[in-house]
């Protein structure tokens, strides 16, 4: 099953692409071909461009608050583990302190770096990094491996508590949705949701087999999904048949 994901607000959808970019950046520093640390800079370039709003840390330390006030409330309640529940708290407890502890900017390293600098001005123009534009980039593509990777993990350390607390809120999040199985009418799904209750994240699974490709928009008030399938050319067109899928709706 493919899963697709759509934020409510703005500030899932800031989480949900920090997380894309973390993963992928922890995956291409994990190797060693100079062209993977090429892209793993590149990557960390656009984490500075997503993470610059200045409240993203204050919206994350609430999220987290939040949390903690909401699992606190299921002290004394006899269905909860009262071990796994303390755990569960003081997870919150560490990652709030660390990230609440932080000082400074967590992209100080990286804005700080006159190397960087001139590889992040250079990277916007197609072909900007030529040895011939930064040989001193050049010249650290020619490092060992080891060496690079010690590099890129100095530069992307400040993001560690960032990004633990997004992985941690992201995760209770997605947990907080039940699956439901739902069909589309003649190709389209619109749902009324609830009064009420405020979502924040559509998760959907579709069948790979069936060729599809949802459409989606999400309010507080509905939920439409829209199923289109590719032409040769490229344009979506839309289906007209009923089509069922897995759905979950999380808060």
């Amino acid at each position: 099953m493919i899963l697709y994901e759509y934020p409510f607000n703005e500030r899932i959808r800031t989480y949900l692409r920090l997380q894309h970019l973390f993963r992928r950046l922890e995956q291409l520093v994990g190797r060693d071909d100079a062209i993977d640390h090429h892209f793993a800079l590149v990557t960390l370039f656009e984490i500075l461009e997503v993470s610059a709003r200045t409240e993203l840390k204050g919206e994350v330390l609430k999220d987290i608050e939040r949390q903690r006030q909401v699992y606190s409330g299921y002290r004394g309640n006899p269905a909860i583990s009262e071990q796994a529940l303390d755990a569960l708290l003081g997870q919150l407890d560490g990652l709030f302190d660390a990230l609440n502890t932080l000082e400074g900017k967590m992209s100080q390293p990286v804005l700080d770096n006159e190397f960087l600098n001139a590889l992040r001005s250079r990277s916007i123009i197609p072909g900007g990094t030529c040895e011939f534009d930064l040989p001193a980039y050049h010249a650290w593509q020619h490092h060992a491996p080891e060496l690079r990777r010690a590099d890129l993990q100095q530069w992307v350390g400040g993001y560690a508590p960032l990004v633990k607390a997004i992985d941690m809120l992201l995760q209770m999040l997605r947990q907080s949705g039940q699956r439901q199985k739902v069909v589309t009418q003649q190709g389209v799904l619109q749902q009324n949701l609830p009064q009420g209750r405020q979502f924040q994240l559509l998760r959907m699974r579709l069948d790979p087999s069936l060729g599809l490709i949802p459409e989606i928009s999400c309010n507080r008030l509905l939920v439409v999904i829209r199923m289109m399938r590719a032409q040769p050319d490229g344009r979506l067109q839309a289906v007209t048949e009923d089509v069922d899928f897995e759905m979950s709706l999380c808060a």
